[in-house]
Formats: C-alpha cells, sequence, structure tokens
C-alpha cells in the first residue's frame, strides 16, 4: 500500500512540475482590458489630445496596470480611476514601456506629469492628492503640450462614486 502512494504523489508532482512553465508565463501575461467606448480628451492650451484608453477601477486592475506589456498604441492609455482624492504612488515594477504618468484630481485638472522609468520601484508621486493617473507612451505628453492646469473630459472623470 505505502508503494501505492508514493507512485501517486510522485506522479501529481511530475504532473504539476510539468504545469509550472505554463504557470509562470500566464502570471506575466500581459492584462489587457476592453478600450473603453468614450475618448478621453484633454483640452491643452493649443489643442484637444485624444485618447482611446483602457479603465483600470478596480484594485487587481490598478495592482496590474500595463507591467509586463511589449507596446501600446500613440493614442493609446490607461486611466486608473479611485473612489477618492488622495496622495498616490506609482512605480514601474514588471512594467516594459517607459510610461508618462499624467495625475488629474477630482475636477479633471492635471496637476502633475511625471516619467516612468521601466522597471523602476521608485515612488512616482506628485506634491498633491489626486484621484485619476493616465498613463501615456513615454514623451506623449510633451510632444502635445500636456501641463498641469489642463482640463481632462472624460464620463468617469467628475463622476462621484
Amino acid at each position: 500500500m505505502p508503494f501505492r502512494k508514493i507512485r501517486s504523489y510522485s506522479s501529481a508532482l511530475v504532473f504539476s512540475l510539468l504545469l509550472l512553465p505554463f504557470a509562470a508565463a500566464w502570471a506575466q501575461e500581459a492584462m489587457v482590458l476592453p478600450v473603453d467606448p468614450a475618448p478621453l480628451v484633454i483640452e491643452t492650451g493649443a489643442t484637444e489630445a485624444k485618447f482611446a484608453i483602457e479603465v483600470a477601477d478596480e484594485g487587481a486592475e490598478r495592482s496590474r496596470g500595463l507591467m509586463f506589456r511589449k507596446e501600446m498604441a500613440a493614442d493609446h492609455g490607461m486611466l486608473f480611476v479611485f473612489q477618492q482624492q488622495q496622495p498616490l504612488a506609482f512605480w514601474m515594477k514588471n512594467t516594459i514601456l517607459p510610461l508618462d504618468l499624467v495625475f488629474i484630481d477630482e475636477r479633471g485638472k492635471v496637476r502633475a506629469v511625471l516619467p516612468g522609468t521601466p522597471f523602476s520601484e521608485a515612488p512616482i508621486s506628485p506634491s498633491e492628492p489626486v484621484k485619476y493617473v493616465l498613463e501615456l507612451n513615454q514623451g506623449t505628453a510633451k510632444r502635445l503640450g500636456i501641463d498641469p492646469g489642463d482640463q481632462v473630459a472624460h464620463p468617469l472623470i467628475g463622476m462621484v462614486q
């Protein structure tokens, strides 16, 4: 009888070891959320910048963000939505893409635009509380003239939750 138990444990162990590479690959797979049907619009001093966005408004989505993504279209971004205005800090652990982080207050005003360095664990945080963070490909904010004080419009911005 003990031989059968050892054999069944061995089979289970071998089976588990065979699944390990697949589990690791799944854990590192980039999460892609559906694109929100409404564009996000930023009114800069000179023009309007429009983006197709994915919305990360739940804990797991916000934690994962753009980790493991290898590319993102120039006119795309990810909007992180929090329940209330608060001090926020982001990091770039497991994030391959260099990003611009656009910190937005509860009224839709851009409060800060800060760079995100791939794989960095250093906190990226504005000097004041915010409710939203928009991640864009790095250089997008400078190229389009997105600066503190610009107004952001999207159906989720300014909503009471």
